[in-house]
């Protein structure tokens, strides 16, 4: 298993672009827990803080399909690089203003979150690149989720350090010095300045005309929710049980499970329709959540949370070798952004309904939020089943100065469903977070 990930970081450029990437979204994956504690700092409400995080996640979800449509039009470095920047003086507005004005605060966040570079997409359309055929590249996909899952695990934990050090100001400012870092050490590699996009059809929806994708997006707006459900349902169970760390150790769980399932994962090569595959793994994600209503003991909800999270990284892992296939050519990273831009929004409803599920009704009705929301993605794949069945769209691939466009390789005809066992029909292996 191990080999197959370290030919991947002995290629050229590979380590530097992951790590680049992984520090570049450092801000992002650690704004509202940032947010949250410098406005209870400031002696701001947890409401004010709410709003506050709840303003820069929209303004994010609206920044990363437009930026990443400006990066397939005009390269990676002029559009990734001055959005850090911009991004980071939004955040250190906050900081150093705090909140004497909340029309100026809320502002900050807005233009920090609507600036949030597309770093996540940008990596994705340059691993084909950068490594060695569709092998690896798919590959790369599930180390990259994995590689995330990490960064969203030690990213608050690096913010509170922060906090406990010197100030949630301070932890503001680092962080996002620390993220245009990032970005730098992306946008200065010779891959970066290098890649440009396939040429593309001019049209206003972009990436949003392949009714394959649209189909993706619809279902991963319901993975989305799922899990931004559980964060909330997890504090609810914590307070159940009357110990704040009870809700460490199912977070820790779930990344755990996570860790397991994205390794195991990218392990193996696939045969077979990776949107077949999908609904496999979907089908199981689903299957996972499920047993989180029960409710049990401490020990047994444990468990049932690495099981929860084993499939979470397999099926966004798959769900980037489907948008490869069905984003319009030239959109590479304007549709990874709508995969991005999606699953945020999604987690955000997960976290708002799941608040009214616990008030209403009980811990295991927030819970039920994550099941309903494994369930309706699955529903969405059957029911577009013959949308995702092809790739009518024109691909998505990549092209360097010099060289013909590059595309992405799909399954041949001679290896389609027919003719090779579909994963489902092979015997299973335990696959693998994320959040895109």
């Amino acid at each position: 298993m191990a080999a197959g990930y370290l030919d991947i970081l002995r290629a050229r450029h590979a380590a530097r672009l992951l790590t680049g990437t992984l520090v570049g979204r450092l801000p992002n994956g650690t704004a509202h827990i940032a947010i949250v504690l410098f406005t209870r700092a400031e002696g701001g409400s947890y409401t004010l803080a709410g709003a506050l995080a709840a303003a820069y996640g929209l303004a994010t979800a609206v920044g990363q399909p437009l930026l990443g449509r400006a990066v397939d039009l005009y390269g990676q470095p002029r559009v990734q690089l001055p959005a850090a920047v911009l991004s980071a003086l939004g955040m250190s507005l906050l900081a150093l203003a705090g909140l004497g004005s909340l029309p100026l605060a809320y502002l900050a966040v807005i233009v920090a979150g609507v600036a949030t570079p597309p770093l996540e997409g940008g990596l994705r359309a340059l691993w084909p690149s950068v490594l060695k055929g569709e092998g690896q590249v798919h590959r790369a996909y599930a180390m990259d989720a994995v590689a995330q899952e990490i960064m969203f695990t030690v990213g608050p934990l690096l913010v509170t350090l922060l906090v406990s050090l010197w100030s949630p100001a301070a932890a503001l400012l680092v962080i996002n010095a620390i993220g245009v870092l990032g970005a730098l050490s992306v946008v200065l590699s010779e891959p970066s300045r290098t890649w440009r996009s396939a040429p593309r059809e001019a049209h206003w929806l972009g990436a949003l005309r392949s009714p394959g994708l649209l189909a993706l997006l619809g279902a991963f707006f319901f993975v989305g929710l799922a899990l931004g459900s559980i964060t909330v349902a997890g504090v609810a169970y914590a307070d159940d049980h009357g110990r704040e760390a009870v809700y460490g150790w199912l977070m820790a769980a779930l990344g755990l499970g996570a860790l397991i399932g994205g390794l195991a994962y990218g392990a193996r090569q696939w045969a077979g329709a990776p949107e077949k595959r999908l609904r496999v793994i979907v089908g199981l994600l689903a299957l996972g959540y499920l047993p989180l209503m029960l409710t049990p003991s401490v020990a047994v909800m444990t468990a049932f949370a690495a099981l929860a999270g084993v499939f979470l990284a397999p099926a966004i892992a798959c769900s980037f070798i489907v948008v490869d296939r069905h984003a319009p050519r030239g959109t590479v990273t304007e549709a990874f952004s709508w995969l991005v831009t999606t699953f945020g929004v999604g987690a955000a409803a997960g976290t708002a309904v799941a608040g009214p599920a616990v008030e209403l009704g009980s811990t295991a009705w927030s819970f039920a939020v994550a099941g309903a929301g494994g369930v309706a993605a699955l529903v969405v794949l059957l029911a577009t089943g013959k949308v995702l069945g092809g790739v009518s769209a024109p691909r998505a691939g990549s092209a360097t100065p010099g060289t013909a466009p590059r595309r992405v390789a799909e399954t041949p005809e001679s290896l389609r469903d027919e003719d090779v066992p579909a994963p489902c029909d092979a015997p299973h292996q335990t696959p693998r977070p994320i959040r895109p």
